[in-house]
């Protein structure tokens, strides 16, 4: 009975995993796009001080920018939507499996190879630029500097 009841706790968490629910009302949870593609009217018509239009041709631009790009990315986003989300789906998995079978073992392989060699080379300074540098601070230690300020 219990390990019935384990297995059904797996397949639980297992379909929460691939079937969360998803927000449809605040659709940008980590604010993304927050300051890019957030484009108003205002953003990108602006009429200085001098120089305006008539304002019935002001408030009619306005609607017709607003009404066109909501309708625009309407559109798009159903002819384009799931073909795209299909896309980046499968490219961001690619990714990361590349990164999951290829790139981590290989970095972790380097850094095995990598230690090997640290010895070798921690050895070679220890040995012979060590005393060099000893010798030299030994050389060097006795040199006075004395500053005169002069009148």
């Amino acid at each position: 009975m219990m390990a019935e009841e384990h297995t059904d706790l797996e397949a639980q968490i297992i379909k929460d995993i691939h079937f969360k629910e998803i927000d449809l009302v605040n659709r940008d949870p980590k604010n993304i796009n927050e300051d890019i593609v957030k484009v108003d009217f205002e953003d990108v018509i602006a009429e200085p001080v001098g120089t305006y239009s008539f304002d019935g041709v002001w408030k009619v631009s306005y609607t017709t920018f607003t009404v066109s790009k909501y309708w625009c990315y309407r559109l798009l986003s159903t002819l384009l939507g799931v073909p795209l989300a299909l896309l980046w789906g499968f490219l961001f998995a690619c990714i990361s499996f590349c990164h999951i079978w290829a790139v981590v073992p290989c970095i972790k392989s380097y850094l095995i190879e990598i230690q090997c060699i640290s010895h070798i080379y921690s050895l070679c300074i220890r040995t012979f630029c060590n005393p060099l540098f000893a010798a030299l601070g030994q050389v060097c230690s006795n040199i006075k500097v004395m500053l005169r300020k002069e009148v």
